[in-house]
């Protein structure tokens, strides 16, 4: 059996997985052994960046030693970097001296000749790397690296659809958990508060903040927040004119911005913020505040993350109407019973 037709049995072997499964792991530890079978190599590992995008760890492996595996963890955005500067792959003949990677003595010692890194991408991001490791000084074909780049691509997809999953059953249970708690209680401070703390940590963001509109002195007042500083929520006032942008019920996502692209440049900076995402709280169709969303890197958010963040910060501006309402009528009922209490004196 040619290459090629041992490539194309291999693809059609993950691509029928992928359709049947939402395992994630399962899909990722047949990528690796896959690579390794075809392409005669010594093991094979997929790597997927960490949580703070810092470093790789390993998700799925074959042939690895745990000394290997465990080893000092790779830079996440150097590789990266390498990988894409060397035209989106790259490919390591002596791997026991080459400058451009880490390690050197640990390959050595695991028996690494030759190794070759592709990209692992989702929603157009490099998410992970797909390594092939040899036993033996190789040159890689580009029939091989564009392989191994197809595998990984699998793998990506593989990926993608696992955290669409994910992603939709969370949405789901944190959308019935503040709505079961904006019905449980008219203390709207402390609804909006939990509001916060569940959002924050539901979608991994350094922090929230909730301001409302004061008629009076024309600015957006902190109501509540979650994992901000002190220093940084006290930064000073929020002017009101923000709310123009939202009269249509739009969003706006902040990153990458000069000084004179926002108020407070300095403290945001200090405070670690990297990206913005900015909501509109409104009742009947009216903006009456803000609801931000911080991170603490460059966040590119789903489509569907998005409308699930902008149906929550109705939910608030409803439970704030709702509260609105209860105390007015508690407040009319109090007058009325006055007032009956007046006319029942005079008798």
């Amino acid at each position: 059996m040619t290459n090629c037709q041992g490539y194309f049995k291999t693809f059609c072997r993950i691509s029928r997985l992928i359709q049947r499964t939402f395992e994630m792991e399962e899909i990722l530890q047949l990528i690796v052994e896959s690579a390794v079978d075809a392409m005669n190599g010594k093991a094979c590992a997929l790597f997927l960046k960490s949580d703070d995008g810092d470093f790789f760890v390993p998700a799925a492996q074959k042939g690895l030693s745990d000394n290997y595996i465990h080893a000092e963890p790779l830079g996440a955005r150097n590789v990266i970097k390498k990988i894409l500067k060397d035209g989106g792959y790259l490919a390591i003949r002596d791997a026991t001296t080459d400058r451009r990677i880490q390690n050197h003595e640990v390959k050595k010692a695991e028996g690494i000749a030759s190794i070759l890194d592709v990209p692992v991408m989702a929603d157009d991001q490099p998410i992970g790397i797909l390594a092939l490791y040899t036993d033996k000084p190789r040159e890689f074909s580009a029939q091989e690296i564009e392989f191994l780049g197809g595998l990984a691509d699998q793998g990506g997809m593989a990926i993608q659809k696992a955290r669409f999953i994910r992603r939709k059953k969370q949405n789901a249970e944190l959308l019935l958990s503040i709505t079961e708690k904006l019905n449980s209680s008219l203390d709207i401070i402390k609804i909006l508060n939990i509001m916060s703390a569940e959002i924050a940590e539901a979608f991994n963001v350094k922090g929230i903040t909730i301001r409302l509109m004061d008629e009076k002195q024309k600015e957006l007042k902190l109501v509540a927040s979650y994992g901000l500083s002190e220093k940084y929520i006290n930064k000073g006032p929020v002017s009101a004119s923000q709310l123009e942008k939202f009269l249509k019920n739009q969003w706006e996502i902040l990153k990458d911005v000069n000084p004179g692209d926002i108020d407070y440049f300095d403290e945001k900076t200090e405070e670690g913020i990297a990206t913005i995402l900015s909501l509109p709280i409104t009742i009947r169709e009216k903006a009456i505040g803000i609801m931000r969303v911080y991170c603490d890197q460059e966040r590119k958010f789903p489509e569907d993350t998005v409308s699930l963040m902008r149906s929550l910060a109705r939910l608030g501006g409803l439970a704030i109407q709702n509260a609105s309402i209860y105390l007015q009528l508690k407040h009319d009922k109090e007058d009325l019973e006055k007032e009956i209490w007046t006319h029942k004196s005079w008798f």
